[in-house]
């Protein structure tokens, strides 16, 4: 999912020029990283530890008298987190941080547990190959979103309308099984998601100094910011895991 942040805050020529501002900005920056970083951690590792096929077997698939299909509980892993993001976002301004960081745990776990086909699907090889690049891409990209001075705001708006779209166009393909559009969708996913990481990381910026932000409403501004960052990198990973992993 995407998430927008609301700020008043002008973003001409943002400058940290005091040490306290600059420390400030560290701080905050360092948060929104340790977040999205924790969320891979646990999302990468269950990955690895049930991406067997006796679990993805077991769990995720069933006998019918078809053949075998995708059991119930696979929709459930999958679309649940849609469910979370969304509570997660609904209460940003209403619930305790520690709400707020056990939904964003809950997220990461379900991740990590959809991610465990991957192994299955592809090489362990392609996997770790592609993980590394998309994590060179994201890092360009954050640089590049958090140093420019040029505003990204259209940019970023133009970016929210299309990544509704590719979500909405990867849940029909789950059942329209068109291996062109998928291959579309991971095109246009690769563009969409490295534009809005840059668009993000400069929305950012906005926070990383704000004196009117108590310090709970910087660090729920910080867990969102690593929840937005984190989805994005898996976005990202997945869309060029489908246009370069090898299939086992």
């Amino acid at each position: 999912m995407d998430f927008n942040f609301n700020s008043n805050s002008n973003l001409d020529n943002i400058t940290f020029d005091t040490t306290e501002q600059q420390t400030a900005a560290r701080q905050f920056i360092s948060k929104v990283y340790l977040f999205m970083f924790g969320a891979l951690i646990v999302s990468g590792a269950i990955a690895y530890q049930y991406g067997t096929l006796d679990f993805v077997a077991k769990y995720f698939l069933q006998e019918t008298p078809q053949g075998l299909q995708v059991a119930p509980l696979f929709y459930v892993v999958a679309f649940s987190p849609i469910a979370v993001a969304f509570a997660l976002q609904a209460l940003i301004n209403r619930a305790s941080f520690a709400v707020l960081f056990a939904l964003f745990t809950l997220y990461a776990v379900l991740i990590g547990f959809s991610l465990s086909t991957i192994f299955i699907v592809y090489t362990t090889s392609s996997i770790a190959l592609v993980f590394g690049v998309t994590a060179g891409t994201f890092a360009v990209m954050a640089i590049a979103g958090y140093t420019t001075s040029t505003d990204l705001t259209k940019m970023g708006s133009i970016l929210s309308m299309a990544f509704v779209g590719i979500f909405i166009a990867s849940i029909a393909n789950i059942w329209l099984g068109s291996d062109g559009l998928s291959w579309l969708i991971s095109i246009l996913g690769v563009l969409v998601f490295t534009g809005l990481t840059a668009y993000h990381m400069q929305q950012l910026k906005k926070y990383a100094y704000d004196a009117q932000l108590t310090e709970e409403q910087k660090n729920k501004l910080a867990l969102l910011g690593g929840f937005t960052l984190y989805v994005l990198f898996i976005n990202l990973f997945l869309s060029l895991l489908r246009l370069f992993g090898d299939r086992n």
